[in-house]
């Protein structure tokens, strides 16, 4: 995860660089001068996730002296969409809300460590989020000005499956952190945005008493926290 944040970090930062240069040096007509003024504005979002969870194990043994480890080894493609209501405060400052369906999927791997012994299992992870952030923006180069956001966020899961390996809690809360540009067209702000959801509750679900099959139970028992994390590629029309 860290890995991956620094290198789409390090390339999106080059492809504001490289917006910024080619502004500098060619110096155009100004689209939307006063677009940044306005005290209210709407806009809509579309764009990807990649949704995370880390996972801490407990390290119990199951039967036969068992011990079973869980873990996400890859990322699934997901979609988010959504709605923003945006309010300035002054020249470099907006407060914004992001109202937003986020659709994914999260798969889990249970692994013996003994044996390597595997059970895999897809959740559907779809989510209302309910986030709040502050925007800071840089100064206007002609058509460009990037920014950076951060915020707090609440999600609510509308997927939640009632697994017998696994099961989530339905609310979740966290912190979002964020990077991108306002790419100024002749009839509205595009604004591509990279954004780092970092989940602070723990989402694991530990009601084991309706469930009596051993053989799930004893992959529910090798769980004992876990924390969202999300990576989104956002498109922001404002």
């Amino acid at each position: 995860m860290k890995r991956i944040f620094i290198l789409i970090s390090t390339i999106f930062l080059f492809f504001i660089g490289a917006f910024n240069l080619h502004a500098q040096i060619n110096r155009t007509l100004q689209n939307l001068p006063y677009a940044d003024q306005k005290m209210y504005h709407l806009g809509f979002i579309i764009g990807f996730n990649a949704q995370d969870m880390i996972i801490t194990n407990t390290g119990l043994n199951g039967d036969n002296d068992q011990a079973w480890f869980a873990s996400i080894p890859s990322y699934q493609p997901g979609l988010s969409v959504g709605i923003i209501g945006d309010r300035y405060l002054n020249e470099y400052f907006n407060l914004r809300v992001v109202p937003s369906l986020h659709f994914g999927e999260k798969k889990i791997v249970f692994r013996e460590q003994s044996s390597g012994e595997e059970y895999k299992k897809s959740f559907r992870c779809n989510y209302i989020s309910l986030p709040l952030h502050l925007k800071f923006n840089a100064g206007r180069i002609n058509n460009y000005r990037p920014y950076l956001l951060a915020g707090g966020y609440a999600n609510m899961d509308i997927g939640n499956e009632k697994d017998k390996a696994l099961r989530f809690n339905k609310m979740d809360y966290g912190l979002e952190f964020g990077i991108g540009c306002n790419v100024y067209l002749p009839l509205f702000k595009l604004c591509p945005e990279l954004k780092f959801s970092l989940g602070l509750k723990n989402i694991i679900n530990k009601n084991n008493s309706d469930l009596t099959d051993p053989d799930m139970l004893k992959y529910r028992n090798s769980v004992s926290a876990g924390k969202t994390r999300m990576i989104s590629l956002i498109f922001n029309f404002e």
